[in-house]
């Protein structure tokens, strides 16, 4: 596990007292978890001290959640320890660990909307007077707390009636009146413009400054260098660094994330992308300023027939919402979008597959399989119509189609009727992408096509994905893996909080340049940092010299 020391680029804040003089409130070492024999946690660590705002980060799948459940009791863990306030503690159910002093806030807020702010702060807990509420009381002790966080608002009005921001604070006000030792919050901002983002933060600065501890999870890095004193990165189920934030600098935090240390990143063949890009047709897709609040709030970007273009950012960061604005999933708020040259407006799906486009998810069980269905059912789902006559399907023909993609693809299975559920989740990938690819679309959209699936699975995606590239298909690919989209993309657009930030092509394209523009808005940024650190360094030896 990595312990950095180096020079930062954070944002100044608040300057909170130093780890080593904060005694340790939660201490987790050694924790094993396994789910169906497949290890989600392998002796991962998290050490928080009380009074200081620490943040838990990773990719998806890193275990950050499963970390968190652990915790709190939702999960039991296999193996390793865990102590709070300096006892060893292993929660049985998440009641258990709200009455020990940790209450968690999550991405959606738990508040009952149609009853009072002051009724969700205590619910459950509410003062009495001769074994009745006291529901002055409760009142009182509601706006008192509130107002402690410069907030003012009438607590008798429901929850509901007030923005998400404000519904934040009201969770936080139910966590410290519950006298919480420890906040656990889980992308709480996520769905908060800045002003709103401010405001919370000056509350949990509070609660910091009150003695509490506060466990924060984002992808904004902005906000983890504005808010936290320590981080903690988990990959792949393991605890990879812990670092005061002021010791570890945007680059390397993202690095640290992906896996690929500085030294591991490889420029990639250019001389093949610039070829790519010089036989490309026409623009199949054109988007710009395109916003949908929260998560998108800029996003500008073209594909052209016959290239593929990599969609790069961190989880958070707007790469999926973009997809689904683009294929007409979510309504757009303002921007535009044009097909083949021509301005739309994709009010469905369904307006987005008329006009040739089709949409491989990034959650396959959720949002692409039928999971009861068989293979065949499930890869000639959105071709029916064209396979149907009278509402009757056409056995043959839907055969002809479901052999040629099983051929082509090369899917594993014991007989179309099988069942996908028991299908590999490489094999359910290839089915899903099959089922697009019947629909004859002239412009992909591919969101994480190769997440959970295993590495064979994922070279042939890839493999497939340069295919349809060769043979004239645009190609939008999001990827939260550097390696796995410069390996397939030309080009590269690159998004940093719902804005595009970057775009790469041919030599400017590389994973170290996508890692620049993840972490600092802009590609080269590390050397330009570096370059001014040294030059600061060589000035300051140059003036010790003539003041010798």
């Amino acid at each position: 596990m990595t312990q950095f020391h180096a020079p930062s680029d954070a944002a100044p804040g608040a300057q909170p007292p130093s780890p080593s003089s904060r005694a340790t409130l939660l201490d987790m070492q050694g924790i094993d978890i396994s789910f169906g024999g497949v290890p989600a946690l392998r002796g991962a660590n998290l050490s928080v001290a009380a009074g200081e705002v620490h943040a838990l980060i990773g990719q998806n799948g890193a275990g950050k959640s499963t970390m968190i459940k652990i915790l709190t009791g939702a999960y039991r863990r296999s193996g390793g320890t865990v102590r709070f306030e300096g006892r060893e503690i292993d929660f049985r159910t998440p009641k258990e660990a709200r009455e020990a002093g940790i209450s968690t806030i999550y991405q959606e807020i738990n508040l009952v909307p149609f009853r009072s702010v002051a009724e969700n702060i205590f619910l459950g807990r509410e003062p009495r007077r001769f074994g009745l509420i006291d529901w002055r009381e409760v009142q009182r002790r509601a706006s008192a707390l509130l107002e402690s966080f410069g907030l003012q608002i009438d607590v008798k009005k429901p929850a509901g009636s007030y923005s998400t921001a404000i519904q934040q604070m009201v969770a936080l006000a139910r966590a410290v009146s519950s006298d919480a030792k420890m906040v656990i919050m889980d992308e709480s901002t996520s769905s908060l413009d800045e002003r709103e983002v401010e405001l919370l933060f000056t509350v949990v600065r509070k609660l910091r400054d009150d003695g509490r501890a506060v466990i924060f999870v984002s992808h904004r890095l902005d906000e983890l260098y504005a808010l936290c004193d320590r981080v903690t990165v988990m990959r792949d189920g393991q605890t990879v660094a812990q670092s005061a934030m002021k010791d570890i600098d945007k680059r390397q935090l993202v690095t640290t994330m992906l896996g690929r240390t500085l030294a591991a990143v490889v420029q990639d063949d250019s001389a093949a992308r610039e070829a790519n890009l010089a036989r490309r047709g026409d623009k199949a897709i054109s988007a710009r300023n395109l916003s949908a609040h929260p998560k998108v709030s800029d996003v500008s970007l073209d594909v052209h027939a016959g290239e593929a273009v990599g969609l790069a950012g961190l989880l958070g960061s707007g790469r999926t919402e973009t997809m689904r604005l683009l294929f007409g999933a979510d309504p757009a708020e303002r921007g535009t979008v044009s097909i083949n040259g021509k301005d739309v407006v994709l009010k469905s799906p369904q307006d987005a597959i008329a006009r040739g486009l089709a949409y491989l998810t990034e959650d396959r069980k959720a949002e692409g399989i039928v999971p009861d269905l068989s293979v065949r059912d499930n890869l000639t789902l959105v071709c029916l119509r064209t396979l149907s006559k009278h509402g009757i399907v056409d056995v043959k023909k839907q055969q002809t189609i479901v052999d040629r993609f099983i051929a082509s693809l090369g899917i594993k299975l014991r007989s179309p009727d099988q069942p996908i559920r028991e299908l590999s989740g490489g094999n359910q990938q290839k089915v899903l992408l099959a089922r697009w690819l019947a629909a004859q679309p002239s412009l992909l959209l591919l969101d994480e096509p190769t997440r959970g699936i295993d590495v064979g699975a994922k070279a042939d995606v890839a493999k497939i994905v340069r295919e349809l590239r060769d043979q004239g298909m645009a190609v939008l690919l999001s990827a939260s893996e550097l390696e796995e989209l410069t390996a397939v993309a030309d080009r590269a657009v690159v998004i940093r909080d719902g804005r595009t930030v970057a775009e790469l092509d041919g030599a400017q394209m590389s994973e170290s340049a996508i890692m620049d523009a993840i972490a600092y808005g802009s590609p080269g940024t590390s050397q330009l940092v570096e370059a001014a650190q040294s030059a600061h360094i060589d000035d300051a030896l140059e003036g010790d010299r003539h003041g010798s």
